[in-house]
């Protein structure tokens, strides 16, 4: 197949829907398909790769890949909003330059860049697919980018709803997005559930924590890594941690890595070197941290509303890190980690509940041991990249096969 994959985010990107996106792309390539990628010059989760005001193309990993121009910014909402506008309108001007292909893979966000995505498809007739990362309406309001009643998010409801009729099918990331999706009227035929893959595994190989080992550590190193954002909602959990003693805590000390418009305010929490913010290192630096690591932490924001799936718990599994989760305990991800018993999970809401179950593992060696195996068993089951490149291969040989158009 000839396929072409519109995504915002892709290598170099070091984190977030960028490695995800490059690991479709080069699994799919590997599997006989040529790849056209269209992308935005590097931006995320910080702009280290400088600025080009001029579309140009590259060539990565035999992969050709078409780069946008956009006026980078996150601090704020006039920025964020800024930012993925001009994408749109960089996209929409590259839209007669564009080479033809047999199907499309959309993914969102960024969620402006589906209003183009819509009218190229429309125009040469040409399925897509709506490769579902994040749904941002819900997302912009639980967050509080965008208020509830506001003209802009009546925009972007009517722009969510077109996209939904409008492309072949759905791929969503989870369960909760087919919830989502079904409370939205869309149809449950046009909906594919698929989970992301672990997109990095171990360079050379990683030696499981043993409860022998996990008795005679110290301290613990708990690590967070990833965009720090409000949804993250990590400075909660860091004043909990901060609050109690070092004794309370359990000897454990929490390392985050990344960055994000939240990581002001995370700082802002520290009291001591308990916890320490390592800032975007390097794929070598990171490596070692995951060496090193005991366990993992994934965070979010406690709402009613569940708008994304974090992939750094694929991620974390596939080093065989047992995660502490700090999310809603409805959540899909507090059920990946029961399902695999492969970590805890403790009410994001509760933040005070964070450190009291670090404080309880440090006095369990044994079990923080087998939740670390179980969590590398499920990884292997689950999160390999060539299962999700087979399930996404069926998905746009059914699409083709169907006979359907672009609406």
């Amino acid at each position: 197949m000839k396929i072409q994959l519109w995504s915002y985010n892709y290598d170099p990107e070091p984190t977030g829907i960028g490695p995800v996106s490059t690991t479709l792309a080069c699994a799919l390539h590997a599997r006989g398909h040529e790849i056209d990628v269209i992308a935005a010059h590097p931006h995320y989760p910080a702009p280290e790769w400088g600025r080009r005001v001029l579309p140009y193309r590259e060539r990565r990993d035999s992969i050709d890949v078409l780069r946008l121009p956009l006026w980078v910014g996150r601090g704020t909402g006039f920025q964020r909003y800024r930012q993925e506008l001009t994408f749109m309108a960089a996209l929409s001007a590259a839209l007669p330059t564009m080479r033809r292909a047999d199907i499309s893979i959309v993914a969102s966000p960024s969620f402006p860049a589906l209003l183009p995505a819509m009218i190229a498809h429309r125009a040469k007739n040409t399925p897509w697919v709506l490769w579902l990362h994040d749904i941002l309406p819900d997302g912009a309001t639980a967050t509080g980018l965008i208020r509830e009643g506001s003209v802009a998010l009546r925009g972007a409801r009517r722009l969510e709803r077109e996209a939904y009729a409008r492309t072949t099918l759905v791929v969503a990331l989870s369960e909760a997005f087919r919830e989502n999706l079904l409370m939205k009227n869309v149809p449950d035929r046009k909906i594919r559930v698929i989970y992301d893959p672990a997109t990095r595994a171990p360079t050379k190989g990683r030696v499981p924590c043993t409860a022998e080992s996990l008795r005679h550590s110290s301290p613990w190193r708990l690590l967070s890594m990833g965009n720090i954002g409000f949804s993250q909602g990590l400075a909660p959990l860091v004043e909990a941690f901060e609050a109690r003693d070092r004794a309370g805590s359990g000897d454990v000390r929490l390392l985050i890595t990344g960055v994000g418009v939240a990581a002001s305010e995370v700082a802002s929490k520290i009291r001591d070197d308990r916890v320490q913010m390592l800032g975007m290192l390097t794929d070598d630096a990171l490596e070692h941290e995951l060496q090193d690591a005991t366990l993992a932490l994934v965070s979010q924001h406690h709402s009613g509303t569940e708008f994304n799936i974090p992939s750094k718990i694929m991620n974390f599994m596939a080093y065989g890190l047992p995660i502490v989760a700090a999310v809603n305990p409805a959540s899909e991800v507090a059920k990946i980690v029961k399902e695999s018993n492969g970590g805890w999970v403790v009410d994001s809401s509760d933040p005070a509940s964070f450190p009291e179950k670090l404080a309880e593992l440090r006095a369990k060696p044994e079990e923080v041991a087998l939740r670390g195996a179980a969590a590398l068993r499920y990884a292997h089951e689950h999160f390999t990249v060539p299962a999700f490149a087979e399930r996404f291969e069926d998905v746009l040989h059914d699409v083709l096969a169907s006979g359907s158009r672009a609406r």
